[in-house]
């Protein structure tokens, strides 16, 4: 196990574009010396439409046809047995879900099916749609009705169209929404410091973040700065989904953990990473 250097990130300043998690992970980067810029970028909510999410929930219990679930994002499972909660139908879903086949996009949602003594009975081949849909290829027995716990509120087109093609008909629940409630002129501020080279490092956890800086700084004519600012700071993605997503917005990614995708490895990989640069590395 590694030792925390208090002093690891000592001088250097770590942006931090996060919300749900933002001071789990602040603290990760302050207790090894940093000074944490914190600028949250999105907020994540239950869905607004809270009655279609239980009568979903009613649905798939009632469904005996119904006996895949597909879990995207472990945000999602959580809202949903929230849902039930209030709803007074947590006994029942949890039923559901222990007669269920559980099929998991990644690690994240396996962690939060623990909370209710449940565990996956399958995970994708990668932590990805695509990775989902490859898995769906090699399972026996497609269910008839196979539920869906979206991520956001983006409907996966391509994961239902392969739901269909085997055969089975999808049944997608959103039981939450991404909502970009931070000041805008917070993010303004965020993209200047970038640009100005005060931030050393600017730490990524799930594409939306990148998206409203990106938009914001469209709307408020700081693109060029945004890739100023982004070419002359160190990036770090959680990992190998969020780093393609920057890559393919023309953003180079410099760290990334080699396993286990999630914060603590991410600040460890940041570490590792200073520790085998030299200063004629760092960005100017």
């Amino acid at each position: 196990m590694q030792d925390i250097n208090p002093n690891q990130f000592l001088g250097r300043t770590i942006a931090l574009p996060e919300s749900r998690q933002l001071d789990v992970l602040a603290a990760l980067f302050e207790r090894r010396g940093a000074r944490v810029r914190r600028c949250p970028l999105v907020s994540i909510h239950d869905a607004p439409d809270q009655a279609t999410v239980v009568a979903w929930i009613r649905a798939f219990i009632a469904d005996a046809a119904c006996r895949d679930l597909i879990i995207l994002t472990g945000e999602g499972i959580t809202r949903l047995v929230q849902a039930a909660e209030r709803a007074g139908l947590a006994e029942a879903l949890i039923g559901k879900l222990q007669a269920s086949r559980l099929i998991v996009r990644g690690p994240k949602p396996g962690r939060a099916l623990k909370n209710w003594g449940l565990q996956p009975n399958i995970q994708a081949i990668e932590p990805t749609s695509a990775g989902v849909i490859a898995t769906l290829a090699s399972l026996p027995n497609l269910a008839d009705r196979v539920g869906v716990v979206l991520y956001g509120t983006e409907e996966n087109a391509p994961l239902q169209a392969a739901i269909r093609a085997h055969g089975a008909t999808p049944v997608p629940v959103a039981p939450y929404i991404y909502a970009s409630e931070a000041e805008t002129s917070a993010v303004v501020a965020l993209i200047d410091e970038l640009a100005a080279g005060t931030i050393d490092a600017l730490a990524f956890t799930s594409q939306p973040q990148y998206q409203r800086l990106a938009n914001v700084a469209k709307l408020h004519e700081r693109s060029a700065a945004l890739q100023q600012g982004l070419a002359r700071t160190r990036v770090a993605a959680i990992g190998p989904v969020m780093a393609a997503f920057l890559r393919e917005q023309g953003v180079r990614v410099d760290v990334m953990p080699s396993d286990r995708y999630f914060m603590k490895p991410l600040v460890d990989a940041l570490a590792e990473f200073w520790n085998q640069t030299t200063p004629s590395e760092m960005p100017s």
